[in-house]
């Protein structure tokens, strides 16, 4: 709830700096029913965005309320710090988070992210968000335990204002611009922090060019999760191929070079390439070996099944992955030899024009 400060804030004031336009309701009128009946929910009850929690959630960005992060897709509608935040107190944030929701904002609208095409496709993804750094600890967010799952307000609350953003400022809506097919629960919110918790493990981050100890979001278009289950294989080959086994099957087993993926690999997995002295970069590079088929495999119509490539790369030895398109993260509970695997968007064709985007909290 918002302080004695917000409270008399907005009451002297009339928070006549606020710029979002009042919406009134009759005062017998239930609020979480308005923002239902005004399409303003994702399907849950939101926490109805007034002066005092606007202020509130303001007050955890020095930026000022007018500035505009960017035009959000797919109706290019301005996007000002305020209407973040208006978003942010409806998705039940806390006002230390707005710094890793405003990054998260301004990766989803670099181009190459495409974010109005991950709304629009008929395929399952949306935004995914990985936190690295020392603001992770600093908010609470969760890299062990059902990370990617319920019960951490940071994770939950982070993923869900972002997407309540896309709807509710860009207008982006089931039925109307999101076109997916069968959707997916990432769509509410997908969002955790890598386990950092092993000096010798390369952040995702520092992977991704940034400095250790950065703080940075990394949005991926994605969904998930989809069950790895290895609890026999003891040595890094053998886990090695095990997982290859699982990531040629992302979107179809006879489909290649279309789609990027994470794994999110839990500490018992990651136990073994330890042991094995194994790096983030030897793991990527021995998965992205160890999916490589002969296109024979792969040709549509084989074996019956119309999807496959075309019969003049039957001679190839075909590659799941292009290059640099599969990333590695740590997290999850200690106990469980079971990883996640994250599936890309099917539009992955062209790496270049499609692309994770890191950004610098700030």
């Amino acid at each position: 709830m918002p302080g004695v400060a917000e409270k008399l804030e907005a009451k002297h004031s009339g928070a006549t700096w606020l710029s979002a336009r009042k919406i009134g309701y009759a005062a017998e009128a239930d609020p979480v029913e308005v923002c239902f009946q005004r399409g303003w929910s994702d399907g849950l009850p939101v926490t109805p965005p007034t002066d005092e929690r606007v202020i509130a959630m303001l007050k955890g960005t020095t930026r000022k309320p007018d500035e505009i992060v960017g035009k959000m897709p797919p109706n290019l509608a301005d996007c000002n710090v305020e209407k973040v935040a208006i978003n942010a107190v409806m998705a039940g944030c806390r006002p230390e988070y707005m710094p890793v929701l405003l990054a998260a904002i301004e990766a989803a609208l670099e181009p190459v992210f495409t974010l109005h095409g991950v709304l629009a496709t008929t395929y399952f993804s949306s935004p995914v968000i990985i936190v690295n750094g020392p603001i992770a600890k600093r908010i609470g967010m969760n890299s062990g335990i059902n990370a990617l799952g319920q019960g951490n307000r940071a994770n939950a609350t982070i993923g869900r204002a972002l997407n309540l953003i896309v709807r509710n400022v860009g207008g982006g809506r089931p039925g109307e611009a999101d076109r997916s097919t069968l959707g997916a629960p990432s769509k509410f919110t997908l969002c955790f922090a890598e386990d950092e918790s092993d000096p010798a493990w390369q952040p995702l981050s520092v992977a991704r060019g940034f400095a250790p100890g950065t703080s940075t979001v990394t949005l991926f278009q994605g969904h998930g999760p989809e069950a790895f289950v290895d609890q026999k294989s003891r040595t890094a080959e053998a886990l090695t191929k095990s997982l290859a086994m699982s990531l040629v099957k992302i979107g179809h087993p006879k489909l290649v070079q279309s789609a990027r993926a994470i794994l999110v690999l839990s500490p018992e997995h990651h136990a073994i390439y330890k042991e094995a002295g194994w790096d983030r970069a030897q793991i990527e590079r021995a998965l992205h070996a160890a999916t490589i088929r002969p296109g024979a495999e792969l040709v549509a119509g084989i074996d019956g099944v119309g999807e496959g490539i075309p019969a003049n790369r039957a001679h190839e030895q075909v590659p799941k992955f292009h290059d640099g398109c599969l990333m590695v993260v740590r997290a999850g509970g200690a106990a469980g030899l079971f990883s996640a695997i994250l599936p890309g968007w099917l539009a992955g064709r062209n790496p270049v024009e499609l692309q994770p985007v890191t950004k610098e909290i700030r």
